[in-house]
């Protein structure tokens, strides 16, 4: 299917909100930033408006505000959507992500609606919603990432022709589920001192995890290695079933999901050598093993191994 539609080049205004939004993108995200880099300009420029108003979506979720000024900014953030799905956002407007987002939903067929779903998964933090089982975590993951996937898709396209490229949005949607559960396992420290536990309850209780991660150790007695390698093959399986989107996709938009999968991917490998090494501190991948990812994208190694070893 097509990506981009014909319209009218930018004028200052729509130049320096898109540039408003890349600079949000390049501080707030470096990994999602290193990999559409690899995307042509249009784009990138979407990617990086997807990017803002999501972060925006995401600051009020983990901001100070009282639960129910949360749920009010949320709710006005729920209506400027509207207004951006409604065509009702001019370029001169004074909200630069706004400005961007809307001319980006012009130029490409992304499902808005994402958003919304998006904003219902912030809800759930805000509420402090915990999760019982995987089925319950899952459906969270879809809210706050698989959702982007999909959003994403939209500014991608697939290859004309592309053999299963109904299932794209699925593929999509599954990449971000593997994106967000190696987000949690790497977060686990972080949240824990917010308050917050998205691992399922029934694993916590299984692997004898269930005073939290608020130390530096495991706790006494508990299988903490055990509850992370089973989180991480729990990940490498819906990696495994989101790579078959990467054959359906242009040879840029499959270096730019390979580059940002592959970085995650390679977390995950980190996350399994030393598990507890997630108490200890945020666990990050070096800028030269990041280039190598990228260069692999690049080459289409992923896409082919993706053909290769469907599940």
């Amino acid at each position: 299917m097509s990506t981009v539609t014909t319209s009218p080049p930018l004028s200052p205004s729509l130049t320096a909100a898109y540039r408003y939004c890349e600079i949000v993108t390049g501080q707030q995200a470096r990994n999602f930033a290193y990999g559409i880099r690899l995307l042509p300009a249009a784009e990138r420029r979407a990617m990086s408006a997807l990017y803002a108003f999501s972060r925006r979506v995401d600051d009020i979720g983990d901001g100070s505000l009282d639960d129910a000024v949360k749920e009010s900014r949320l709710k006005e953030t729920r209506d400027l959507l509207r207004q951006i799905r409604a065509g009702e956002i001019a370029d001169d407007a004074t909200d630069p992500v706004a400005v961007a987002l809307a001319d980006a939903a012009d130029r490409f067929p992304i499902p808005l609606d994402g958003l919304d779903e998006l904003i219902d998964g912030v809800l759930m933090d805000v509420h402090g919603r915990s999760y019982e089982t995987w089925e319950e975590l899952r459906d969270y993951c879809r809210c706050v990432a698989g959702a982007v996937g999909r959003l994403s898709l939209g500014v991608f396209g697939t290859v004309p022709g592309a053999p299963g490229a109904e299932r794209a949005p699925q593929f999509a949607d599954t990449l971000g589920l593997a994106l967000q559960l190696t987000n949690i396992l790497r977060d686990l420290r972080e949240d824990a001192a917010e308050g917050r536990s998205y691992l399922p309850a029934e694993d916590l209780r299984a692997y004898g995890c269930t005073d939290g991660f608020n130390r530096s150790q495991p706790q006494p007695g508990a299988d903490f290695d055990g509850l992370v390698r089973f989180q991480v093959h729990r990940a490498r399986r819906l990696f495994a079933d989101g790579y078959r989107l990467l054959p359906m996709l242009d040879r840029r938009s499959g270096a730019c999901v390979a580059a940002m999968a592959g970085i995650y991917h390679r977390l995950l490998d980190h996350i399994a050598a030393d598990p507890a090494a997630v108490l200890r501190g945020r666990v990050s991948l070096p800028a030269p093993q990041k280039a190598l990812v990228a260069v692999r994208g690049l080459a289409g190694l992923d896409a082919r191994r993706a053909v290769r070893k469907r599940p």
